[in-house]
């Protein structure tokens, strides 16, 4: 799961990254209002952390351009404005959810959980399809109740294609999801095609149907 720090404080999005990183989280940085407009046009997250007090412009701003683009990113306003109308202003324009600084990380992370899995997998914290079990919290995977053992970056490409299903990804979606924002600057993507390879094996030696499907020049389908 890939996360925009939109944080001025540099020491704040350090910590912040550093926890979420040992949650599996892939964390992108942006420190002020222009480099975050850049980000937000040319890349997508599964969520967005949003300081609204930025040094060059008003996060609330970044708020209405990605609801204007009709981005579906999730995204948390982190702000020191404990102000009502500054919580009411920011859930209305589209904000998912609001907390004010200073915050435990964990409630951070428990709210970033809980945007994600409300936005991407129907607000429950199993996925369920035919024979294929994932356990979100306790990030296993489970096939004819089997546990199947994937790493990190295989367990993160299936729900990313499980939180897209039916839906042609690309390979080079498939690299900037695993690998970040630089992605788009490598020579190669091949890499996607090695972890994808993987995870297909793993999960039809398990006893899983096909639900991977290549699509030639394209890049990959998870089918329902």
């Amino acid at each position: 799961m890939k996360i925009l720090i939109i944080e001025d404080e540099q020491d704040l999005a350090q910590s912040i990254a550093e926890y979420l990183s040992e949650e599996s989280y892939l964390c992108e940085f942006a420190s002020t209002y222009h480099q975050a407009l850049d980000k937000i046009e040319n890349y997508h997250y599964d969520c967005i952390l949003l300081d609204i007090m930025l040094p060059d412009g008003n996060g609330m701003k970044i708020l209405k351009e990605l609801k204007q683009q009709g981005k579906q990113d999730g995204v948390i306003i982190i702000s020191a404005k404990d102000a009502l109308d500054d919580k009411i202003q920011g859930l209305q324009i589209g904000a998912d959810d609001y907390l004010t600084k200073p915050f435990h990380l964990a409630e951070l992370t428990a709210r970033i959980y809980s945007v994600i899995r409300r936005k991407q997998f129907g607000n429950s914290n199993t996925v369920q399809q035919n024979e294929l079990q994932i356990d979100l919290l306790a990030k296993t995977v489970s096939v004819n109740n089997a546990l199947v053992s994937l790493t990190k970056k295989e367990f993160n490409l299936l729900l990313y294609f499980i939180g897209n299903k039916n839906r042609v990804i690309s390979k080079s979606t498939l690299a900037e999801h695993l690998s970040g924002d630089f992605a788009d600057m490598l020579d190669s993507h091949d890499f996607v095609y090695a972890h994808v390879k993987n995870l297909k094996k793993k999960l039809n030696e398990a006893g899983c149907s096909n639900y991977l499907k290549t699509v030639y020049g394209t890049g990959y389908k998870w089918g329902v």
